[in-house]
């Protein structure tokens, strides 16, 4: 069972930053082979899409109103994912999520993830 666990989220005003990382574990399981995914879930909404990364970094979407903004990273050496959000606006609150993928190259689709965090908190106030 592959474990996720996602840190770096909290309050910050808008136009600000915030970067989130997500730790992957799990005995048995290569980092490297997963593609990797960020949703998120604004109240009363359902989870989105916001940016995905291939095995390799090699490939990267990103959901349209976060391009420019915001960018997708992975370390396989430290079996971790990034995303830093830059200009925050106050639409981007939600509680984010990272995700795994067995395919190497993982798309849009939430569906089609293994395994996910627990989620953290981004708050963007005015």
């Amino acid at each position: 069972q592959g474990q996720l666990v996602e840190s770096g989220g909290g309050l910050v005003q808008a136009g600000g930053s915030l970067k989130l990382s997500c730790a992957f574990s799990g005995p048995g399981h290569t980092f490297s082979r997963y593609g990797m995914g960020w949703f998120r879930q604004a109240p009363g909404k359902e989870r989105e899409f916001v940016a995905a990364i291939s095995w390799n970094g090699g490939i990267i979407y990103y959901e349209d109103s976060v391009k420019g903004r915001f960018t997708a990273s992975r370390d396989n050496a430290k079996n971790t994912v990034s995303l830093q959000m830059n200009n925050l606006k106050l639409e981007d609150t939600a509680v984010y999520y990272c995700a795994a993928d067995r395919n190497p190259v993982s798309g849009r689709q939430k569906q089609n993830y293994d395994y996910w965090g627990q989620g953290t908190q981004v708050s963007v106030s005015s």
